[in-house]
């Protein structure tokens, strides 16, 4: 039996509301090999697919705890970089990195100039980006075919307010696209319409496809019926992860100043990756971003013991000192934590000969290098996944339109030429 990768498990619920469940790659979709999907008789194989995902956190990095003291294949992990080890291979390490269009005028006070340079590589506008972003770029060469041009992920909430504070992607000119911060907002949008016998996750929204369940499942050899329970499992596992937040999660948001924020956004972490990883495996989309936190960091820390302050505050009261630099390793490290989880979850899911990581090019930025000064030059950053060069540490003089040049042309196969307007050169070290 061979299987349309874009099939949805399908159910109405009393009140007419629609879910889908999308598959995760079966072998039943992929030719002998499984290095591409099957066709129809007398049509062609087509190839696995390839995605696109950038992060961003906010504020800066302490460099002596991020950027490793050695290049090339023997690097160590810093201790910030430490929580990629099971992930090691898949990932470069680039330092040195510039954010030129960072540079291109003298207003915002430095992040908002920042973020519109690393995400588009125009200037700021005064009220946002002045062009689209990469994630934008590469959507409207990838994403026609998908449920989802593109995805816009968030999870910590606080921040000063204003357009460009909040925003990591950018349709066009002052265009912004809003992250969906909310797990519950982003299940329903993957998963269905809103419907009260199941919104509450006091059922689940597996009862209502059962019957395609029991269609399709004798018709799967013994691995793909594994793989199906797995897949299934894990929706209900993301259903109980969501019912067990607070009720008014999202509703009642903290001011900047309020320290009683204790948010458990590791948790909230997990569950958006968790459904980005469904969105991906299910072929709902092909380009996504992930904004952990927000542009000039307002978030608190209660989960590492640092509450008294906020992120922003900690990059500028004394941050040279050992015990601030101390501080900004830790809260910088459970920004790789966060995105080392979301790679092994893509790599722990099987697709044709590999996994979901083999066939995505992950980006992982921050705002700045050394976050005191606001230095927009020096810059680091990791890139892992399929067709990287992965387990090493370069050193260089590029631009972030460098890195996604090459990663557009080079990975994705979707050249973007000098649609990214800072692309200058090729990184051959990174392919």
């Amino acid at each position: 039996m061979k299987l349309d990768r874009r099939k949805f498990l399908r159910g109405i619920s009393a009140s007419g509301a629609l879910v889908r469940i999308g598959l995760p790659p079966l072998a039943a979709m992929f030719n002998f090999n499984g290095t591409a999907y099957a066709a129809p008789a007398k049509k062609g194989d087509s190839a696995i697919e390839s995605r696109f995902m950038i992060w961003w956190n906010g504020n800066g990095i302490p460099e002596r705890y991020w950027i490793p003291e050695t290049t090339g294949p023997d690097y160590e992990l810093s201790p910030c970089l430490a929580p990629l080890e099971p992930v090691k291979d898949y990932v470069h390490v680039i330092s040195g990195i510039d954010n030129v269009a960072a540079r291109l005028n003298g207003q915002g006070n430095g992040h908002f100039t920042a973020l519109c340079g690393s995400m588009t590589g125009t200037a700021y506008t005064g009220r946002g980006a002045s062009g689209p972003s990469i994630d934008q770029i590469l959507a409207a060469k990838m994403g026609a075919k998908s449920r989802f041009h593109s995805l816009q992920i968030g999870v910590a909430q606080e921040s000063h307010g204003e357009n460009v504070h909040r925003n990591m992607s950018w349709a066009g000119y002052d265009r912004a696209l809003p992250p969906e911060m909310i797990p519950q907002n982003l299940f329903d949008r993957l998963f269905g319409k809103k419907d009260q016998n199941w919104v509450g996750r006091k059922e689940s929204i597996l009862d209502l496809v059962g019957g395609d369940v029991a269609e399709l499942k004798p018709a799967l050899g013994h691995e793909d019926q594994q793989r199906l329970e797995e897949h299934l499992s894990s929706v209900r596992d993301l259903e109980r992860a969501i019912a067990s937040l607070p009720p008014d999660y999202g509703k009642n948001l903290k001011e900047p100043e309020d320290i009683s924020d204790l948010t458990d956004y590791p948790k909230i972490a997990k569950i958006q990756s968790d459904l980005l990883v469904q969105a991906f495996a299910t072929k709902q989309t092909r380009v996504a971003s992930y904004m952990l936190t927000k542009c000039q960091s307002l978030t608190r820390f209660p989960w590492l013991g640092l509450s008294a302050n906020r992120h922003h505050d900690y990059t500028h009261n004394n941050a040279g000192s050992p015990e601030q630099q101390r501080i900004l390793r830790d809260i910088t490290r459970w920004h790789v934590e966060e995105f080392s989880y979301f790679l092994q979850r893509m790599k722990a899911v099987p697709e044709g000969d590999g996994n979901l990581l083999d066939h995505t090019a992950c980006v992982y930025i921050h705002e700045h290098a050394e976050a005191n000064p606001h230095k927009c030059n020096g810059l680091a950053a990791l890139v892992a996944g399929g067709g990287i060069k992965g387990g090493t540490h370069t050193k260089s003089h590029n631009s972030f339109g460098d890195i996604y040049s090459t990663i557009a042309d080079e990975v994705l196969k979707a050249p973007i030429g000098k649609e990214f307007p800072t692309a200058e050169e090729k990184m051959s070290e990174l392919i």
